[in-house]
């Protein structure tokens, strides 16, 4: 038969993976290595070279997206009709597999599938039902727990009872979760696959047997980010046969925190043996010089499988770092660099600002809505439209006026507070029937008794939290109000009980209000007239900015616009020009990763991740000085910057005199020196500062001033510390004392 058209448009590595033998086989498909393009040829190559029928084959992938893609591709390829084949996500193929058998799972005809709402609405019943304060055992809390439980393949009988209160409340609420789900004929997400496993391995031996040689050849796509609960389930569906093909890249397993194992694909030929591996290194993506900074980045990680990203493509521009003075700088050379290329004739929408924490997007976001630079977030929410921002300036709002019945209905149970549904309606009533607002409803409510005494109580209490948090901060500073309000209105302790990176990205963005507070007085205060400050506190004009801030900022969804996301949303996208903002040790790593070896190579696998979306142009960016989560914090450059070559990166200065490779010069060499030597001694305008002058600062110790830029306190100077190395300091700030 003529293999040509499936193979001619295929380089050398892509035609070894497509026309491999029928076996075990593990590619090793780097960034922007065509490996989709691999998957749908290999099927073709099976169905029309080795003679297996369509509907022999399974492919899984891991997003629906995903799945409607290799299908159109199929069909495009083939020219048949893809839908009688098994393509799609773990998920769509159980549930396909319990439609079809779902008497042998023990399960009723007509089954329903519960989301991730309906499945929370049932744990909060059955929590009330057994008698568990909400604000104490939150629900999201019990729901964690449980999907976690199913990922690893634990039902509630497989876990041992303990004497811990805490493990053994929520086995308690697991098994009658599962005893609820049972008699109302209910399966959740993670029941889809822990039920479809349990009929294969455990109920049907007929069914597993006939499903194995039903499929010759199984086809997966992303193995790195397959769980325990997938692990086992493929490796069921394979039996002893040679008849896997598993597509993935071990350097970009980002996902350990939701339960992704890479050692599932480290480790894949110990499961299944005699596996091939052949490495997709050829990138059709990005420039030389990018390919090898994320090969150099990556290669400090240990246990990898290895590969080398290379191109035929052109070297193209070095990697440009930026080290700003604060986030309020770097925001603003990111919008810079974004106008400037949108006037070389490019579209916004080409290019991408990541960052690894949600919270970094708050002042980016507001540099571009100034600079009136239309933006998307990606995969999330702007940052006033977030659930944990939205209750926080309810409270505020409820600071400011008792009137706002908006925000009284928002917060007035978060957290949960013993206020009910039916006091709610209550209110409303009362409000509606006397033309009052909701607030003053309550009072007169309270007064007249028209409640029971338990319901009467915690709204009593509510009102006496916000009358407590207005007086408690009356002569305050806004950031103050904001910080003491988010302290002692119980929010922390309601999103802490999340869990996981959510709770943790909803607390950073909470600090990261508060900083926005301290940011928004600071101009206000400089901008406003005195009659406009005698009209409006601080307080109300932020909220009246964060309404506007909340309006109509982000771009619909066909509009020309910047894309805005995390690192973890970018993976699988690419941009010509990208933006990683936020190089800064404790921020990209993360702090809370730096001292486990493991979570700091999922980090740098990040990082990889980050650089490789890059098609013709990346920035690194950095603050020296940043207010992140309500603090100052003073940072080093990330690692991963140091870990790219020399050669490969060039500082970006503005204004500056002189423009070197960050990391060509020894830590002690002036960066004045060499072309710039004429510059030595000179005077940094409208300052008592020199180049070349020795100088003393509060935290980083003693040092010698190598270059400025601008005059006067808004001066910003290089000061190359003994200690702390080469940092940029404004002067009105700094305070550094000469020696």
């Amino acid at each position: 038969m003529d293999v040509t058209p499936i193979l001619d448009s295929l380089n050398d590595a892509q035609r070894e993976a497509v026309s491999a033998p029928v076996q075990n086989l593990l590619v090793l498909a780097g960034a922007g290595s065509g490996k989709t393009r691999v998957l749908v040829h290999r099927i073709a190559w099976l169905i029309q070279v080795e003679g297996i029928s369509p509907y022999s084959i399974m492919a899984v992938t891991f997003t629906n997206k995903a799945a409607r893609e290799m299908r159109g591709r199929i069909e495009e390829l083939l020219g048949l009709n893809p839908h009688g084949m098994w393509v799609g996500t773990f998920h769509g193929l159980a549930h396909r597999l319990l439609r079809s058998h779902w008497r042998d799972a023990g399960l009723p005809d007509n089954f329903q599938i519960m989301d991730s709402d309906d499945q929370l609405r049932l744990i909060k019943r059955l929590a009330k039902e057994m008698n568990l304060d909400e604000q104490r055992w939150p629900a999201r809390q019990f729901q964690w727990f449980i999907n976690a439980q199913k990922d690893e393949g634990l039902r509630a009988r497989h876990i041992e009872p303990s004497n811990d209160p805490f493990q053994r409340t929520m086995l308690n609420v697991y098994v009658a979760y599962e005893q609820a789900c049972e008699r109302g004929g209910m399966i959740d997400f993670g029941e889809l696959l822990l039920r479809s496993l349990e009929l294969l391995r455990d109920r049907s031996p007929a069914l597993l047997k006939h499903y194995q040689e039903r499929f010759r050849y199984l086809l997966v796509d992303e193995f790195q980010d397959t769980n325990a609960i997938q692990y086992a389930w493929l490796r069921l569906l394979c039996g002893s046969e040679r008849k896997l093909m598993a597509v993935g890249d071990d350097d970009q397993s980002i996902y350990g925190w939701r339960g992704a194992r890479i050692e599932n694909i480290q480790n894949l030929p110990e499961h299944f043996p005699g596996t091939s591996t052949i490495k997709l290194e050829q990138n059709y993506r990005s420039t030389n010089s990018i390919l090898q900074a994320a090969n150099a980045v990556i290669g400090n990680n240990q246990g990898r499988l290895g590969k080398q990203l290379w191109t035929d493509g052109s070297d193209g521009e070095p990697l440009s770092v930026y080290s700003a003075f604060n986030e309020q700088d770097e925001a603003s050379f990111i919008v810079g660099r974004v106008q400037q290329w949108v006037q070389d004739g490019n579209l916004r929408s080409e290019s991408a600002v990541l960052y690894r924490s949600n919270a970094q997007s708050r002042i980016i976001e507001e540099m571009l809505i100034r600079a009136g630079v239309p933006y998307r977030i990606y995969g999330g929410q702007r940052f006033y439209d977030r659930l944990e921002i939205k209750n926080a300036l309810a409270y505020l709002r409820l600071m400011s006026s008792r009137h706002n019945d908006t925000a009284m209905e928002r917060v007035i149970n978060v957290p949960t507070r013993g206020i009910g549904t039916r006091t709610i309606e209550l209110l409303r009533q009362h409000a509606r029937e006397h033309e009052l607002s909701m607030w003053q409803a309550a009072c007169e409510i309270i007064e007249q008794g028209l409640l029971p005494a338990r319901a009467g109580n915690a709204l009593r209490a509510f009102l006496e939290l916000i009358d407590r948090l207005d007086s408690d901060t009356r002569d305050t500073q806004l950031h103050e109000q904001t910080e003491h309000m988010i302290k002692h209105s119980g929010l922390i302790q309601h999103h802490e009980k999340e869990k996981g990176e959510k709770a943790q990205s909803r607390l950073e963005n909470l600090d990261e209000l508060i900083t926005a507070a301290r940011q928004f007085a600071g101009s206000w205060q400089e901008d406003i007239d005195t009659e406009e400050a005698e009209a409006r506190t601080p307080l109300v004009a932020f909220l009246d900015q964060a309404a506007l801030d909340a309006g109509d900022a982000q771009a619909d969804e066909h509009q020309d616009s910047v894309q805005m996301m995390t690192l973890h949303s970018a993976k699988g996208l690419e941009f010509p020009l990208v933006f990683l903002a936020g190089m800064e040790e404790g921020l990209f790593p993360h702090k809370m990763s730096i001292e486990e070896p493991g979570r700091l190579e999922e980090e740098r696998r990040l990082c990889y991740v980050g650089i490789t979306r890059a098609m013709k142009k990346l920035y690194l960016t950095y603050a020296e000085s940043r207010r992140l989560h309500g603090q100052e914090n003073f940072n080093r450059a990330s690692r991963f910057i140091q870990e790219v070559p020399p050669g490969l990166i060039e500082e970006v200065r503005l204004n500056a005199q002189v423009r070197r490779p960050l990391t060509a010069r020894a830590p002690s060499e002036p960066l004045f020196q060499g072309s710039g030597s004429s510059l030595a001694n000179a005077e940094v305008p409208a300052t008592s500062i020199s180049l070349g002058q020795r100088v003393g600062h509060a935290k980083f110790g003693e040092g010698t001033v190598i270059n400025y830029e601008g005059s006067g306190p808004k001066a910003r100077v290089q000061v190359n510390f003994d200690d702390e190395g080469s940092k940029w300091l404004m002067l009105g700030y700094a305070n550094l004392s000469p020696l």
